[in-house]
């Protein structure tokens, strides 16, 4: 009886060790009766009936989750592989637990039928974007998984080998085509250029020109004008004396043909110059 009594007693406290449960802090205990879910319970110390009930922790905590090298085809059917990291925490624990057998790898593959919709030009752009477009796609999976993703970051986006090569021959290409119009804009531009400083240079000589004939023929005007105005005050005997200068200088020269207006012979030998010219060429015959 002794032994019986001891084996019920070390039994009972087995019983109770078992009964009871601690429930960490910031987590949640789901109870379960004969394999069905019963109660919710929280953090601290829980009692339930051992082998009839049984308890699943959950934890409420910040759960940082890496997506590592995830092979995605964009929605032009070109492959990429991705590596994302968020973090995400439990809201509801019953839903995270039973409405989903895997409400983690549910969450990642609604991230990849998310960059699995963009075009790969649209994917392969900012980063920035695309973390705010998933932010906002997964932010709150509350109703569906339990689950609030708090932060999302695609920390590599890989086109495939092949895509990769077209991509860079692509690149090239741009940027010799460049290279190639700025260069044909720079020549151009030089011409232009060019060309306007020779007009420029042409049209600088020609008005220096005009503007050399022009003070020329104001200075020949005003000679003229000057010459005139000092003939017009000019008496008899200026022109007289012009006229013995004339004939002295053909007396000395070796011409003696003089040519006059026929009403002006009948005065010539009344011209001392002629008079000598004329008894001179006598003396000779």
């Amino acid at each position: 009886m002794r032994i019986l009594l001891i084996v019920l007693v070390i039994l009972v406290l087995v019983l109770l060790a078992l009964s009871f449960h601690i429930v960490p802090q910031n987590y949640e205990g789901l109870v379960e009766t004969l394999g069905k879910y019963s109660r919710t319970v929280k953090a601290g110390f829980v009692m339930i009936f051992p082998g009839v009930q049984r308890i699943r922790k959950v934890s409420l905590a910040l759960q940082p989750l890496e997506i590592s090298k995830y092979r995605i085809i964009t929605k032009d059917n070109a492959e990429i592989t991705t590596s994302l990291t968020l973090n995400y925490l439990v809201t509801d624990s019953y839903k995270y637990f039973y409405n989903n057998t895997d409400s983690v790898e549910s969450m990642v593959q609604l991230i990849r039928g998310h960059i699995g919709r963009m075009e790969l030009n649209e994917a392969l752009g900012s980063t920035s974007q695309i973390n705010a477009q998933l932010a906002e796609a997964i932010g709150d999976l509350t109703d569906i998984y339990g689950i609030r993703v708090v932060r999302v970051n695609v920390d590599e986006l890989l086109p495939s080998p092949e895509i990769q090569k077209a991509m860079d021959k692509q690149l090239t290409a741009d940027r010799e085509k460049t290279a190639a119009i700025a260069r044909a804009e720079g020549e151009a531009r030089n011409i232009e250029l060019t060309t306007k400083a020779k007009n420029d240079a042409l049209v600088a000589t020609a008005k220096a020109n005009a503007e050399a004939i022009k003070t020329q023929a104001d200075a020949d005007a005003y000679r003229i004008k000057k010459l005139q105005e000092s003939l017009d005050s000019a008496g008899e005997g200026y022109f007289r004396n012009q006229s013995l200068d004339s004939f002295n200088q053909l007396a000395q020269g070796p011409n003696n043909l003089i040519v006059v207006d026929k009403d002006e012979i009948s005065n010539l030998g009344k011209i001392p110059a002629a008079k000598k010219i004329w008894d001179q060429s006598k003396k000779e015959d």
